[in-house]
C-alpha cells in the first residue's frame, strides 16, 4: 500500500496544511515526499510511499521528462502497463507500473485511460497545460480514496483521518470516492477549482474477458480455472518478498495454491510464507494446517487470547474508520496476523481470498435466495459496496503495518467472466454454497478434498473455537462495558448514522464517535443477512 494526500486551492498556510499526510504514513513506511506545483497556486501534493516495485526510481509525485505538464500520485498496482507499452510502444523512464497512467492520460485522457488498466488503483492526474485535476478509482474499491469538495477546494487522501483536521465550511462531510469513477475539475488562475464532470468508466461485470484469454466456450470450468490462475499470476509483479493469508477455507486455499503453481513455473527461488490466525480451537488453523502441509509452504500459526483481541479494538476502530459490527469483528484477527507479518517477517506483499463470498455468492443466506434473478442481484449489490465492508477491512487491516494486499478474486476479468453465466449456475447447490467454483477444481488435485468442499466459516467465526464463537466473546465483554439503560436509550444519544441494537454494536460506536466524532456518515447501515429474521450478522446464527 502506499497513502496519497493533496489538498487545491487551499484557503489556509498550504505548509501548515501538509502536516495532514503524516496521518497516513503507516500506508508508506519506506519514504515520503510533499511538493508543491509551481503552476498551480494553493496547491500541495503528498506521497508515503511503500516501495514495492522499481524501489530506486519509483517515488512520487511522478512525472516525466516526457510530459512535463504532467503530475501524478497514485495507490495502487497496474498489472497490464508492460503490456501497455508493448501495444502503443511507450517510452518507459522508470520500471514503476504507475507510469503507464501518465501515458495513456497523454493519449487518450482521463476517462479511457481509467477503462483500460487492468489493476487497482486511486490515482489523482494533474494537468498543469490544461489546468485540469483529474481523481479516479477502480470498480470494485480494492484501494480507497476519500475527497471534500469546498467551494473551489479539493481535499485527496488515502483514507479519511488525513482530511478531518483540514479546515471546511460547516456541513461540507469528507466523503469515500465512489469506485470506478473519475471526477474532473477546472483550475482558474487562482488555483481555484471547479466541478467540470464526473462518470462511470466501467461497470462491474462489463469487462471483455475474451481479450485476455482463449476460452472455451463449452467449458465453463476451464474458463474458470484459467481466469483464476491468470489473476493470480498477473497479481505477483513484485520486487519485495510475495505471502499468503490461509485460512484453510476455499478462497485463500485456491488463491494458496494457485500462487504456489505459479512460482513454481516461474522459478522464484524462495518458499511461500503463509499466515492463519486463531484462538484455542480455531477451526481455521486446523484447516490451515492442513493446506500449508498439502502445499509445503512455509506456514506460520498465530494463537492470540480473547484479551488480546479485544485490547486491539481502539486500534482496529482507528484504522477502519468504521462501526459496522461484523466489519469490526472480522477486521481484529486480520489486524493482528497482519501485525505479526510486518515484525516477525520479511514479506510484504500478501494475497487473500477477499471477494469471493460477493462474487460466487458464498455467505450462507444464499441458500434462501427466493430465486436465481434474486440472488444474482444480491451479488451484484454486494460487490458494488465491498469498498465500504470488507475491501475497506482487508485494505485497511494491512496497511495499518505497511504490507500490500492483493486479491485475485476481484480481477475485472474473472469477475466479468463469472458473472456473464446464467444466475442459476452460480447459485448455491446441494446444500453447499460456492458449488460452481469448488466444482470447477474438483478432482484437479489442487486443494485436499476436505478443504475443496470445506463450509463457509465467517471471519469473525473461524478464528475462534467451535464451542464459543469470537463474536459470543465480544458480546459477553460488551455487556459488562454497557448498561441495559443505555442501550434502551441509543436513538436518543445516536441521532445520526446508524443506531446499535446490541450492546456489542453500542461500545463499537462509543469507541468510533471518541476517534470520529460527528462522522457516522461513514457507516451507512450496518451489514446484515438478508431473507431472513437475522438479529446478528454472524454466518453461524
Amino acid at each position: 500500500m502506499c497513502g496519497i494526500w493533496a489538498i487545491f486551492g487551499a484557503k489556509q498556510d498550504v505548509k501548515q496544511l501538509c502536516a495532514n499526510c503524516t496521518k497516513v504514513a503507516h500506508r508508506g513506511p519506506d519514504a515520503w515526499r510533499i511538493e508543491s506545483i509551481p503552476a498551480f497556486q494553493n496547491t500541495c501534493l503528498g506521497f508515503q510511499r511503500l516501495a514495492v516495485i522499481d524501489p530506486t526510481y519509483g517515488m512520487q509525485p511522478l512525472f516525466l521528462r516526457t510530459y512535463p505538464h504532467l503530475w501524478l500520485i497514485y495507490n495502487g498496482e497496474i498489472y497490464n502497463y508492460l503490456k501497455l507499452q508493448r501495444e502503443f510502444d511507450y517510452k518507459y523512464e522508470t520500471r514503476v507500473d504507475g507510469e503507464a497512467i501518465l501515458h495513456c492520460y497523454a493519449r487518450f485522457g482521463a476517462e479511457k485511460t481509467a477503462s483500460m488498466l487492468d489493476g487497482v488503483f486511486a490515482f489523482v492526474i494533474v494537468d498543469t497545460k490544461e489546468r485540469k485535476v483529474h481523481l479516479g478509482r477502480d470498480i470494485f474499491g480494492v484501494r480507497p480514496m476519500f475527497t471534500f469538495f469546498d467551494n473551489g477546494t479539493l481535499g485527496v487522501c488515502s483514507e479519511a483521518k488525513g482530511l478531518l483536521d483540514v479546515p471546511r465550511t460547516d456541513g461540507v462531510q469528507v466523503k469515500p470516492f465512489k469506485p470506478g469513477r473519475i471526477q474532473s475539475f477546472d483550475v482558474d488562475v487562482e488555483g481555484m477549482l471547479t466541478w467540470s464532470d464526473s462518470y462511470q468508466f466501467l461497470f462491474i461485470g462489463d469487462s471483455d474477458f475474451n481479450s485476455v484469454a482463449s476460452l472455451a466456450p463449452d467449458n465453463v470450468h476451464s474458463n474458470i480455472r484459467l481466469l483464476l490462475k491468470d489473476a493470480v499470476k498477473k497479481r505477483m509483479i513484485a520486487d519485495r518478498r510475495i505471502g499468503c493469508l490461509l485460512s484453510g477455507g476455499l478462497d485463500s486455499s485456491l488463491v494458496c495454491a494457485l500462487l504456489v503453481q505459479c512460482m513454481k513455473e516461474q522459478g522464484i527461488p524462495y518458499r511461500l510464507q503463509t499466515f492463519s490466525i486463531g484462538l484455542d480451537g480455531s477451526p481455521d488453523v486446523e484447516a490451515a494446517r492442513v493446506m500449508a502441509a498439502h502445499l509445503d509452504t512455509e506456514h506460520h500459526e498465530i494463537k492470540f487470547t480473547p484479551e488480546e483481541g479485544i485490547q486491539a479494538l481502539r486500534e482496529v476502530i482507528y484504522h477502519l474508520e468504521s462501526y459496522d459490527i461484523t466489519t469490526i469483528r472480522a477486521s481484529v484477527g486480520m489486524y493482528l496476523v497482519s501485525k505479526y507479518v510486518k515484525e516477525k517477517t520479511d514479506t510484504t506483499v500478501i494475497f487473500s481470498g477477499e471477494g469471493s463470498d460477493e462474487l460466487c455468492q458464498g455467505y450462507i443466506y444464499f441458500h434462501k435466495a427466493p430465486s436465481p434473478q434474486e440472488a444474482d442481484s444480491e451479488s451484484r449489490r454486494l460487490l458494488q459496496e465491498l469498498y465500504l465492508y470488507d475491501n475497506m477491512r482487508a485494505d485497511r487491516m494491512t496497511s495499518a503495518h505497511g504490507l500490500e494486499l492483493r486479491v485475485p478474486f476481484l480481477d475485472k476479468y474473472f469477475s466479468s467472466y463469472f458473472l456473464s453465466l446464467p444466475p442459476d449456475q452460480r447459485q448455491p447447490k446441494n446444500g453447499v454454497e460456492k458449488h460452481l467454483l469448488r466444482s470447477a477444481f474438483s478432482g484437479t488435485g489442487l486443494l485436499p478434498e476436505e478443504i475443496l468442499w470445506r463450509p463457509k466459516e465467517a471471519c469473525s467465526d473461524g478464528v475462534a473455537s467451535r464451542e464459543k464463537s469470537w463474536y459470543c466473546l465480544l458480546q459477553e465483554d460488551a455487556e459488562h462495558k454497557i448498561s441495559d439503560d443505555s442501550l434502551a436509550a441509543a436513538s436518543t444519544h445516536f441521532k445520526t448514522g446508524a443506531v446499535p441494537t446490541s450492546k456489542e454494536g453500542y461500545f463499537f460506536r462509543l469507541l468510533f464517535d471518541e476517534m470520529f466524532p460527528q462522522h457516522s456518515h461513514f457507516t451507512p447501515y450496518y451489514w446484515m443477512p438478508r431473507w431472513m429474521n437475522a438479529t446478528d450478522p454472524s454466518a453461524r446464527t
